[in-house]
């Protein structure tokens, strides 16, 4: 049986924090592969800034170079809000060899009384918690914690940076930099 990590959110734009997660979780739990699931339509944020295309594109160019790493478009395909009962629904029953862990920052744990059916939720997949600024990996549900390096990037800082003009030199991958120059992405 193989084990899956699902790294599902907005990845608008995909930073280095995303990938110092997926790889820490995935050689701390000895996990097979990690994939990246982007969102089509959070339910817990109103819009992206950039189209689903964009995304998917740049998490395909800030992956390339981990063959341990994949990306999974399942969200991107449905129209409306994506909810993760639904995909891991889905998921189960295309890969049923396979065993799921969703990573989730400790922002998300605290969230989880508030995620739609995550009493059915938690006997589809395990979660995976992982440290971030400010929040506490506290929840009421089973949680596997991993520690990871403390690095706070967001994706909102990001888009904060490239918006005033100034370098987001290390703090994404150079692929994902280039395609959002040569694309003009988040420019005011």
């Amino acid at each position: 049986m193989k084990k899956i990590g699902i790294l599902g959110g907005t990845f608008d734009p995909p930073h280095m924090g995303h990938l110092i997660i997926a790889e820490t979780v995935r050689t701390t739990l000895n996990l097979d592969e990690v994939w990246f699931i982007p969102t089509n339509e959070p339910p817990h944020k109103n819009y992206a800034s950039s189209t689903g295309q964009d995304r998917l594109k740049m998490i395909k160019l800030a992956i390339e170079d981990n063959e341990y790493f994949r990306v999974n478009d399942i969200e991107m395909k449905r129209l409306g809000k994506s909810f993760t009962f639904d995909t891991m629904n889905i998921l189960m029953n295309e890969y049923k060899n396979e065993e799921f862990f969703f990573i989730i920052g400790a922002d998300m744990v605290e969230y989880l009384p508030n995620w739609s059916r995550i009493d059915e939720l938690v006997h589809l997949v395990k979660f995976v918690g992982v440290q971030r600024e400010g929040y506490e990996l506290n929840s009421p549900y089973p949680i596997i914690k991993v520690d990871i390096p403390l690095i706070d990037i967001s994706s909102t800082l990001i888009r904060t940076k490239l918006c005033a003009d100034v370098s987001v030199k290390y703090l994404i991958p150079e692929s994902v930099d280039a395609y959002i120059k040569e694309n003009q992405l988040y420019e005011n």
